[in-house]
């Protein structure tokens, strides 16, 4: 493991900085606070990882520069349980979805956004008929 971006004091990057996978207890992710049923709950960025990645890089191109905000799981707070209002309002959301806007019926699965129709129409065989 590389130290080239540990920073515990902040002192060269603003925020306590540490390398990836190198965080210390008590720092979380948004992510992971999630897994854990917690939020950030309004509060700032505690720290930060950084790393480079080739995930994203153009043939030719240096690595990029990735980074990930951490937040002090002590200050987080309980995730908010959803109320009927809000799952009634997912529930339209996702049935929008699901209706094609050439023949009006449920496609049983979600409206590709590249087709913006279901996949019957389409087809040109569905198209030509």
């Amino acid at each position: 493991m590389s130290a080239r971006f540990l920073d515990p004091d902040g002192d060269l990057y603003g925020l306590p900085t540490f390398p990836f996978r190198m965080a210390p207890d008590g720092y979380a992710t948004r992510r992971q606070l999630r897994a854990s049923g917690l939020r950030p709950g309004g509060q700032p960025v505690a720290a930060q990882l950084l790393w480079y990645s080739n995930r994203r890089r153009k043939p030719g191109s240096p690595p990029v520069l990735r980074v990930a905000y951490l937040y002090r799981v002590d200050r987080a707070k309980p995730v908010r349980p959803m109320t009927p209002a809000k799952w009634a309002a997912l529930a339209k959301a996702n049935a929008a979805q699901r209706v094609c806007p050439e023949c009006r019926t449920d496609a049983g699965y979600r409206i590709p956004t590249s087709l913006g129709m279901c996949v019957p129409c389409a087809t040109p065989a569905h198209q030509a008929a």
